[in-house]
């Protein structure tokens, strides 16, 4: 046979098993194609599980490598998404969002792969929320969070929210934005209250409140046909005429100069010194309060938390410390991010799981099943009870998640590679968890005859 022969027609003749044998084979001497094919199966699985625990991978790797896993997460919840998925797939596709901005975020290449990523992850999230509506008021502060304190990106549409924000949501948006507004501050939180005030007009359907707005704007052409479209939609056509006709022959002013701050920040000037000599907890946090005094804080706060992140990728002792300033600093979802992409501390990644772990489940199953695992390698009768008792955890956080059927399998795969451990098996019985049947069925009989099953009550 030649070195270029086909050698499909042969391989069809082959029966799955062995085929599945020799690309295992092959793929334990390739890394690259064992990337691929792990990334296939995440894909194909859709165990939201998989999913969470390929984020948490993701970060180690390159820029390509990366890349793809968040490319394997995106189509797993497109996928289940259009199969119309029972699953509560908000927390996962939020997760993807957050953690793409945060990359994007350091290595300011928003404009390439990462970027197109990034606008399909807000897509997706915003159908995920559509299909189970998270708590609408929790939903307004990630967008307002995103949108007045983020990098400038992504960039978010209300109308994609408008299902799962309603009124409540809608309104505690539109109560921050009028709050922003009236203080008179200028410079970007103006202009992003700006954009969600008309952005708001138009989810409500509120006509005069979206024409008022845009006839403050400074005259342009874009702006004119918008309010044309806007009239003629609510079925004001004598008013769209008007204003056509109106806008044919007013005079184009051009905008005035926006007004500059004048730049008199002596204390947070030296404040940023003493954080950029010894960046810490007690340095940054000096820095937020001379900032915010003095209107500052977007810009540096910024600036701070990207040296946390250079120092945090150095070591465990860094990325807790950067963690722990996102939690006092209110920020308990970047503080959880920071812990799985810099490595933090398992002390420290378990704390904030066992915080997180009530809303959400999905993201905190990984942690608590390596918990497991080191607890399971002590190799103690104590730590066999804690093993048991952590188990029970990961089967109500299966149940909250909807991915039962996952903890089953978990369970069982867990149950064979200990069978051998008896006391661990004696703690996960005593725990009330049903254990495989392929385990009740080879315990040994009880002394005295036959083995008896005792009636449990259920868990």
């Amino acid at each position: 046979m030649s070195p270029h022969s086909d050698l499909r027609p042969y391989l069809r003749t082959l029966d799955a098993e062995t085929l599945a044998d020799l690309l295992h084979a092959q793929a334990e001497r390739d890394p690259e194609l064992r990337h691929s094919l792990e990334l296939r199966a995440a894909t194909q699985s859709g165990d939201v599980s998989e999913a969470h625990r390929l984020l948490d991978t993701a970060v180690t790797d390159g820029n390509v490598e990366y890349t793809a896993k968040i490319g394997a997460v995106l189509d797993t919840l497109q996928r289940m998404l259009d199969a119309g998925s029972r699953a509560d797939l908000a927390p996962l596709a939020r997760r993807t969002v957050d953690d793409i901005s945060e990359v994007l975020e350091q290595s300011g290449d928003h404009a390439g792969d990462l970027g197109d990523r990034l606008e399909r992850a807000v897509e997706l999230y915003a159908r995920a929320c559509a299909a189970r509506p998270p708590d609408p008021e929790k939903l307004a502060d990630w967008i307002l969070e995103v949108e007045f304190d983020g990098p400038g990106w992504p960039v978010l549409e209300l109308a994609e929210f408008a299902t799962a924000l309603g009124e409540r949501g809608l309104a505690r948006i539109k109560s921050t934005v009028d709050d922003v507004l009236a203080t008179g501050v200028s410079g970007h939180r103006r202009d992003v209250a700006e954009r969600l005030r008309e952005q708001l007009a138009e989810v409500r359907g509120d006509v005069d409140e979206l024409v008022a707005i845009l006839s403050a704007k400074p005259p342009r052409v874009d702006v004119s046909l918008k309010i044309v479209r806007v009239l003629r939609a609510a079925g004001r056509h004598s008013e769209a005429i008007a204003h056509a006709a109106r806008a044919l022959t007013h005079d184009k002013h051009p905008p005035e100069p926006a007004s500059r701050d004048s730049d008199s920040d002596s204390e947070t000037t030296r404040r940023r010194r003493e954080f950029d000599d010894r960046p810490s907890r007690e340095t940054y946090f000096a820095l937020r309060e001379a900032a915010q005094a003095e209107g500052k804080w977007t810009a540096q706060r910024r600036a701070a938390l990207a040296r946390l992140r250079e120092l945090a990728a150095e070591g465990v002792e860094q990325a807790d410390e950067l963690a722990r300033v996102l939690l006092e600093d209110g920020r308990p979802d970047e503080a959880w991010r920071a812990c799985v992409r810099f490595g933090a501390s398992p002390q420290l990644k378990l704390e904030l799981a066992e915080q997180r772990a009530a809303e959400h489940p999905a993201e905190t199953i990984p942690v608590f099943r390596e918990h497991v695992e080191e607890l399971i390698e002590r190799k103690d009768p104590h730590a066999y009870r804690e093993a048991a008792r952590r188990l029970k955890l990961l089967r109500t956080l299966h149940k909250r998640a909807e991915t039962a059927d996952e903890f089953t399998a978990y369970l069982a795969a867990l149950v064979e590679t200990h069978r051998r451990k008896t006391r661990l098996i004696t703690e996960i019985r005593a725990a009330r968890i049903a254990l495989p049947k392929a385990v009740t069925a080879g315990t040994p009989p009880r002394a005295g005859g036959a083995a008896t099953r005792t009636p449990r009550k259920a868990s």
